[in-house]
């Protein structure tokens, strides 16, 4: 019947709907009306559906167009100014001057446009990277695949930590509840069920269904889709939502704060220096022009383009090692990272779980696997408990293997000891289900087969050992045996269990022991050195686990994290910050096992007090409030939860420890990267503004015009600060502390290098200006020209002045950027053009310069590289 109806929607081009209250109705009658069945669809079906449906999205925010990218790059104050000096040149009858104020305004517009541009779509490429992925069910075999490929009559699996993918009707529940707080406003986590529910029932209490974007908060289920993308509830909301304004980031305000003060000083120095003008009787034109001059001159027009450039460059080089940045602010943060609290699993080491050694019950010595181990009734009874309490799927020919890590080597280890997966699942049918939780750090099936109902339970030793009658628990020799096995760096679990008579029996009274299993993660083989690292960054590291102490403290030792305080999540609670010797326990630890996701939470908040920044990974839903609380919450992109990852910072595409380290790294590097072209900007200009304000107080000539000053600008700034914002990471960048985050971009040592240097570049831009005209007996013209191209070439060669102090100022990492020597070879033909070519000499009023002139510009353009090599030996 479902065939007969599927032909008939395909000559129809047309789907049935599933209906209008799901909720309301029976599985059954959801089902057939969708044409699907527990099994799920065909993947013929499926493509079919996903050709007719369309993909399954939905558009948060209605897209930035390029008309509105393009308007926004005209909103800022140094526009307004330099509008404001091209309206001053078209009244005093200056046309070339507006005409190229207005070029800059367009050049300027045009370099944030496409900069923007490509941002927005290198952030939507980034989204792309990180897209959820779903387990679901076709053809009766287990997938996981892309979210955006889901349509209405899939079966989808939801586990704790998931979020969901696209409005579910339930069809079964294990203690399944939701948090829909996103989309009903409803605080506390709904408990969901898969009985129907009245049809006017309210959204927030159809527990029948799961809405696209509520989070799995706990438990187990499965369900049908029944709508995708903008039919889904969110969706709808979605379409009615305006997109909002794009906050600015921390250090984007820092940015533009900085640029503004300095409009705002030179303004208020421009004013002075134009009444000042007036009033010692100069000519009015004259004294505008200077005015305008120094207008400009003020004005950092490369300064919003170069920061873009060197974030967005940033991000993608961290991209590249695998660090995927959610938020710019994180940027900043990095590279002041003090703290990591790292989980181990997958972190630190290889997530490839595979069971070592067994240790059945009733056996004095531990036993490695074989295939004919489970011959060994006791054997048997270990592997039957850990394949039935179990929710991984080992893979067919063809088909993924989906499930944690854990769950899989269990099954591939009974596997491997001949044990018959598909007899002893064909065999048992599962009643029941109580999912592992952080707190009881247990997992309990219910099964049945033909003849009995059976209890399989695995878990944490020292939360199994407590429920089984048949251990002394005065002197349990399995205490011992647990604590030599995860001494060896080996993750150990107990397995029980016991035959019931009826279903709802507590599954977790009166327990058989059958035995421990060792399993081995082994750190990964990169992991030592990213440790070292770290330390000698200044960056301390904190295992935060889920594992036994011993098996921790092992990989700990193993991999060089630093000797400290080794406690327990028991032992964490037990102590009171409050008081200064627990507080500096707290403090001093360097392994927290059997932690809780509150006690990580804990943790940060008590680093935090004392003023540390602190990274902190995560992958469960449990540690989202951890993740959010962190300067720098970073989950795992291969086996994080979509909770986690929509609460972090940062998402890492290898869940590896070293691409934490190399994120911080280039954060580090950004930053200084972005306070060097910042300094350098600050610095010519300044320059510029003492070079006409001299010439002003001294009633002389001016040696640079206004639209020379624009010309450099355009050369001498952006290309050179371009090239300084893509400089690559310095080999020692993790060798010093972190940056203390209350550190403004550029402090009294750097304010106090920008002044002397833009002394000497204005000294020596003016010096040459006096000697044309003086001691050669050059005309105005030409002497200007000579002050023009020694301000040039001064401000090109003052490139090198923005060396680290530690670092040899020949072999800087500024002087093997290649970027540098492609953006001087640039200024210096442009600067050719100006002298050489006829239509620019008119335009910047220039002249040729002769060979003598040529030597008084290379003397005297040379003395910011001779200062700045005598500065450097000053401390």
């Amino acid at each position: 019947m479902a065939s007969e109806a599927l032909d008939q929607r395909d000559r129809n081009e047309t789907f049935l709907e599933p209906p209008s209250s799901p909720w309301a109705s029976s599985v059954t009658s959801v089902t057939d009306s969708l044409c699907t069945s527990i099994d799920g669809l065909s993947q013929e079906e499926a493509t079919r559906r996903l050709n007719y449906f369309g993909p399954n999205r939905v558009l948060t925010h209605a897209s930035l167009s390029p008309w509105k990218i393009l308007l926004r790059q005209f909103r800022s104050l140094i526009v307004a100014l330099l509008v404001v000096a091209a309206i001053i040149s078209i009244a005093i009858g200056d046309w070339v001057e507006a005409l190229a104020v207005f070029a800059v305004v367009l050049i300027n517009a045009t370099i944030g446009f496409f900069t923007e541009l490509k941002a927005n779509r290198s952030m939507d490429a980034l989204k792309n990277l990180t897209r959820q992925m779903v387990r679901l069910r076709r053809g009766g075999d287990s997938y996981t695949l892309s979210a955006d490929d889901l349509v209405p009559g899939d079966i989808v699996i939801v586990e704790a930590g998931d979020i969901v993918p696209a409005d579910l009707r339930i069809l079964d529940a294990n203690l399944l509840q939701a948090d829909e707080s996103s989309l009903t406003g409803e605080s506390l986590p709904i408990r969901k069920q898969s009985r129907p529910v009245s049809p006017d029932t309210i959204l927030a209490e159809r527990r029948s269904m799961l809405f696209r974007g509520a989070r799995i908060t706990e438990g187990t289920g499965s369900g049908v889709v029944t709508a995708t993308g903008v039919k889904s509830e969110l969706g709808r909301i979605s379409e009615l939502v305006n997109q909002a304004e794009r906050k600015s980031t921390p250090l984007e305000r820092q940015l533009n704060a900085l640029g503004y003060r300095l409009i705002r000083i030179a303004s208020g120095l421009t004013l002075g220096i134009a009444i000042m003008g007036i009033i010692m009787g100069r000519d009015l034109v004259v004294t505008l022009q200077t005015a305008i001059a120094l207008t400009i001159a003020a004005i950092p027009e490369g300064l919003p383009v170069v920061a873009t450039i060197a974030l967005a460059r940033g991000l993608w080089r961290m991209a590249e090692r695998n660090a995927l940045i959610n938020h710019l602010s994180a940027v900043e943060t990095l590279g002041s990272t003090e703290v990591i609290c790292t989980d181990k699993t997958g972190t630190l080491t290889e997530n490839r779980m595979k069971v070592s050694v067994i240790w059945p019950a009733g056996s004095d010595t531990e036993n490695r696997l074989s295939a004919s181990g489970a011959d060994d009734p006791a054997t048997l009874s270990l592997l039957e408990v850990s394949s039935l309490c179990n929710n991984a799927h080992v893979s067919k020919e063809g088909l993924e293997s989906v499930g944690d890590p854990l769950e899989l080597a269990l099954l591939e280890g009974a596997l491997e000891s001949g044990f018959d997966l598909e007899a002893l699942h064909a065999g048992w049918e599962r009643l029941r289900e109580i999912p592992f939780t952080a707190d009881t750090r247990r997992m309990a099936t219910v099964d049945r087969n033909e003849a009995a109902m059976k209890v399989s339970v695995k878990g944490a030793p020292e939360a199994i050992f407590p429920l089984c009658p048949d251990l002394d628990q005065t002197a349990n020799p399995w205490e011992t045996r647990n604590t030599s096995l995860a001494a060896r760096g080996l993750r150990v679990i107990a397995l029980a269990g016991k035959r019931i008579s009826k279903s709802d029996e507590d599954p977790f009274s009166d327990l058989e022991f059958y035995g421990l299993v060792g399993l081995i993660d082994p750190p990964r083989k990169d992991v030592p050195d990213a440790i070292e690292a770290c330390l000698s960054a200044g960056i301390r590291v904190v295992m935060v686990t889920g594992d036994q102490g011993p098996t921790a403290n092992s990989i700990a030792s193993e991999i060089g994290i630093e000797q400290g305080e080794v406690l327990t999540g028991t032992e964490f609670e037990s102590l009171d910050p409050s008081l200064e010797a627990d507080r500096n326990r707290l403090l001093r630890a360097t392994v927290i096992s059997r932690a809780t996701p509150t006690q990580k939470f804990k943790l940060i908040q008590l680093y935090q007090e004392e003023g540390k920044i602190v990274a902190m990974t995560g992958d469960g839903v449990n540690d989202a409030p951890a993740l959010k609380q962190a300067d720098i919450g970073i989950a795992m992109g291969l086996r994080g939860t979509d909770v986690a990852r929509e609460a972090a910072a940062m998402v890492l595409r290898d869940d590896a420890f070293p691409s934490i380290v190399a994120a911080i790294e280039q954060g580090r590097t950004i930053f200084s990267n972005i306070r060097k072209f910042v300094a350098y900007l600050i610095s010519c200009n300044l320059s510029e503004i003492l070079v006409v304000a001299t010439a002003m107080l001294f009633s002389a000539k001016l040696p640079i015009l206004p639209l020379q000053i624009l010309f450099l600008n355009l050369v001498t700034d952006v290309f050179p600060a371009l090239a300084l914002g893509v400089t690559q990471s310095r080999a020692n960048v993790l060798s010093h502390r972190p940056r203390a985050r209350s550190k403004s971009i550029l402090e009294r040592r750097e304010w106090l290098s920008i002044s002397w240097q833009a002394a000497v570049i204005a000294g020596a831009t003016l010096s040459a200006f006096y000697v044309s005209m003086t001691w050669m007996g050059k005309t105005e013209e030409e002497a200007i020209t000579v002050s023009f191209l020694t301000l040039a070439i001064a401000q090109l060669a003052h490139v090198f002045n923005m060396a680290d102090r530690d670092e040899n100022y020949f072999s800087s990492m500024i002087v093997r950027n290649p970027m540098i020597w492609a953006a001087h070879l640039i200024c210096l033909i442009l600067l050719a053009a100006a002298c050489y070519q006829p239509f620019l000499l008119e335009v910047l009023s220039l002249r040729t310069p002769e060979p003598k002139e040529w030597g008084i510009i290379a003397a005297f353009s040379s003395a910011p590289i001779v200062i700045g090599l005598v500065m450097r030996r000053f401390p």
